[in-house]
């Protein structure tokens, strides 16, 4: 396949890669080549980790953080710094860079909430919310109160996606001015928060036999070195579902769930509707100001 300047040499494109709904690896290509234009600004200038199966979803999968000796040079990779060494990330910046990991059987590239010119500082804060009991009418309720309480106490801009697996992601556009320490800290305390407000229906409680059905705040993704599911991206489930971002009204819609879109119906959705979050990053904001109000809320 030429794009571009780089020829690559796409292998296997028959392989089946989700045997339930006969999608092969030339499908999950065409699908990551169609969507590029919306999914790259999403992903672009970040440490990639690949989720891969080089043999389907049936197939014994595995994450890949270090880009391979035998990957081209054309690839942009960033070093990054670990306990004891460091690591060549995958920085996917283009639609060769796209198109040649899925040929490496990448289902779902995972992103870094920080950006390779300031891998301490993050500018996206996560909550994860996953239903404590598979039922998805509670993690919508829970996305809807931290929104209300980003947007109307702490005057910050949350966006929500489906993760394509269970739950939502609630995210943050922040300017990158704090270090991750501190940007996790803020979220912290809003879960904290929300849950004392809230004790019969959210929980910061680690423990899963100690949650009594309440629905976790999951504040973990705000660290370094940590990545979330990237938008648009397929998961390795059956049904090939895709990592949606919605608009906040979309959640009360009849039939809404984490795997409502996926690569079979995800170009009907996208002809109807634009990426809900096109301008994201226009929307960052600093946390200095919510930080000192959220000491304050905390204090009262």
């Amino acid at each position: 396949m030429k794009i571009g300047k780089h020829d690559i040499d796409i292998s296997n494109e028959e392989k089946t890669l989700f045997p339930d709904a006969g999608i092969s690896k030339g499908d999950m290509i065409g699908y990551y080549s169609k969507i590029s234009g919306v999914m790259l600004r999403h992903i672009e200038d970040r440490p990639i980790t690949m989720h891969r199966y080089p043999d389907g979803i049936e197939g014994e999968g595995f994450y890949q953080k270090d880009a391979s000796d035998y990957f081209p040079d054309w690839i942009r990779t960033a070093t990054v710094k670990k306990q004891g060494g460091q690591l060549d990330h995958v920085v996917c910046n283009d639609i060769a860079t796209l198109i040649y990991i899925a040929n490496q059987g990448c289902i779902t590239p995972h992103v870094w909430l920080s950006k390779v010119d300031s891998l301490l500082v993050p500018d996206r804060l996560i909550f994860d919310l996953d239903p404590p009991d598979g039922g998805f009418g509670k993690v919508g309720k829970a996305a809807e109160r931290l929104r209300k309480m980003l947007a109307d106490e702490l005057n910050l801009l949350p966006f929500v996606m489906t993760t394509g697996s269970k739950g939502l992601h609630v995210v943050v556009p922040v300017k990158p001015e704090n270090d991750f320490d501190t940007v996790r800290d803020f979220a912290k305390g809003i879960a904290e928060i929300l849950s004392s407000r809230f004790p019969g229906e959210l929980t910061t409680e680690i423990r899963k036999d100690k949650r009594n059905g309440r629905l976790y705040l999951d504040i973990a993704r705000n660290a370094y070195a940590q990545t979330a599911v990237a938008p648009y991206s397929i998961r390795a489930i059956p049904g090939a579902p895709v990592a949606t971002p919605l608009d906040w009204d979309e959640l009360s819609t009849t039939g809404i769930n984490s795997q409502k879109y996926n690569v079979g119906n995800m170009f009907r959705r996208m002809a109807q509707k634009d990426d809900p979050w096109a301008n994201i990053s226009k929307h960052a904001r600093s946390l200095n100001a919510p930080i000192e109000k959220l000491k304050e809320m905390r204090d009262d």
